[in-house]
């Protein structure tokens, strides 16, 4: 991170321009706040529906930037829909004052109220730009302003949410966009805000992380993973195969909820690998518009090269490829061969690394003891994923994974598209998306307690015990007619 920029009107460096970014949303927070809840989420219906009317636009910008098949840009932009229209629809009764309990019944009333921090910072990386841009819209529906920083590269998808949202009714100075690297922009987007949401890499969350910790601000981190999935032995593997496909390869394995490790039982193992082996080869790849392709494009020559070394390290030592391991220049730049690699060891780079591409370990296990250490064994802990026909040993297996979210008969949809909380255990991060939680974490409680007709001084001519013996006479009332 660089220096604290001083601030100067005439000074049009990035960092400079940022702290302009954060002066305005601090400007114009306090009447963004004194708004009602209905009306700060008024603008958000109309952009859900104007996201749908110009799909092909919006879809057609999303694979421009980021090279991804069409089909997985429609995920993209279903997810975004999706997310912007439940926290309209419930922002309001999300952030109603609740009655609580007092501590004399009657003579107490306590009102809970879910006030705004200030000034957010939202930072949203390129593997799902419009998505994640919309993080943005419980941060504002909750009452902050907000400063937005886009990942440079896929920019435009990200800065079309807001246009969308301007033109659907949004003010402007609430969402600041700033664009820049982290080198140009500084410790600023970190040094004035009242708290931060980041989706990244665990390195850069460490760091955020510190930095909200030496202000005393809060920080919402979403982080690597090396998600897991288990195949346990009675499982349906007609629906295993598509789900295992789709979760390892959507977005050409770009997702930081995809698994990246397959534990399969033994006794199914030989049967499994074929059809997945054969199901994988017969993707089409493609980076081209349209509903060409399965998967499409990695990002960037930088991650290309990141995936083929991860393969090749893989190779030399000891893994086998089942499918795939090979770029192809031919179809496009960046595009990689859905990847199938056996033989990987325990303690392996492939194996403990996130590869973020389109590459899975495929490995056997004996017991569920057995599968659940392997799936946990990992400093990351963000998805998962079993596989099985009876309830019970399923779920059992399920809570039995170190993740925030795992899935059942299912790579990561259904969790992911739930109305709930979904974020990170370990290195994975801290904070959630989605549901409740993904409003409430951009408020802070406060308690307004009010005291009436009598306090809590002894009452004239009682003297102290007698006056203490009528207070526990009262806390057995209270617990006997369990109100407290």
């Amino acid at each position: 991170m660089g220096q604290t920029v001083r601030q100067d009107d005439t000074d049009t460096s990035v960092a400079a321009r940022a702290v302009r970014a954060f002066e305005a949303a601090r400007g114009a927070q306090p009447g963004w706040a004194s708004c009602d809840p209905r009306d700060r989420a008024r603008p958000f219906h109309t952009l859900a529906h104007v996201l749908l009317e110009r799909r092909e636009t919006v879809l057609d910008v999303i694979q421009a930037d980021t090279g991804k098949a069409r089909s997985h840009a429609l995920e993209e932009l279903l997810d975004a829909v999706l997310s912007i229209s439940y926290y309209a629809r419930n922002a309001g009764r999300l952030l109603r004052p609740r009655r609580r309990p007092g501590p004399l019944p009657v003579l107490s009333r306590t009102t809970q109220y879910a006030a705004p921090l200030g000034v957010v910072t939202v930072i949203t990386p390129w593997n799902y730009p419009l998505a994640l841009a919309a993080d943005v819209v419980p941060a504002l529906l909750a009452g902050n302003t907000v400063v937005h920083k886009p990942d440079l590269r896929t920019a435009r998808s990200s800065l079309l949410l807001r246009e969308y949202a301007i033109e659907a009714g949004l003010e402007p100075q609430v969402w600041q966009p700033v664009l820049g690297s982290p080198d140009e922009l500084g410790d600023v987007l970190i040094e004035r805000a009242d708290f931060v949401s980041f989706t990244g890499s665990t390195a850069v969350g460490r760091r955020i992380a510190r930095q909200c910790a030496e202000r005393l601000i809060g920080c919402s981190l979403e982080l690597g993973g090396k998600n897991p999935m288990i195949i346990l032995a009675d499982a349906d593997l007609e629906r295993a195969v598509p789900a295992a496909i789709r979760a390892c390869f959507g977005n050409a394995g770009q997702l930081c909820i995809g698994i990246e490790r397959i534990y399969v039982d033994r006794s199914i193992e030989a049967e499994f690998l074929r059809r997945f082996v054969t199901a994988t080869k017969m993707l089409r790849l493609g980076a081209g518009t349209g509903y060409i392709a399965d998967v499409g494009s990695l990002i960037s020559a930088e991650q290309l090269d990141r995936v083929q070394g991860a393969v090749e390290r893989a190779v030399a030592a000891g893994g086998r490829i089942a499918a795939g391991g090979r770029p192809r220049p031919d179809i496009g730049p960046y595009v990689y061969e859905p990847t199938i690699i056996t033989g990987a060891t325990e303690d392996s780079e492939l194996v403990r690394e996130e590869v973020f591409g389109p590459v899975v370990s495929v490995q056997g296990f004996s017991t569920d003891a057995e599968a659940v250490r392997l799936a946990n064994d990992t400093p990351y802990g963000l998805n998962a994923s079993v596989f099985g026909r009876a309830r019970r040993r399923t779920r059992s297996v399920a809570t039995r994974l170190e993740a925030g979210m795992v899935n059942i008969n299912e790579g990561y949809a259904t969790g992911y598209g739930s109305a709930a909380p979904v974020g990170g255990w370990k290195e994975s991060g801290t904070g959630r998306r989605h549901g409740p939680d993904g409003l409430l974490q951009y408020t802070r409680s406060q308690l307004v307690a009010s005291q009436q007709l009598l306090g809590f001084d002894p009452v004239a001519g009682l003297s102290a015990e007698r006056y203490g013996n009528l207070l526990v006479t009262g806390v057995k009332a209270l617990r006997r007619l369990r109100i407290r």
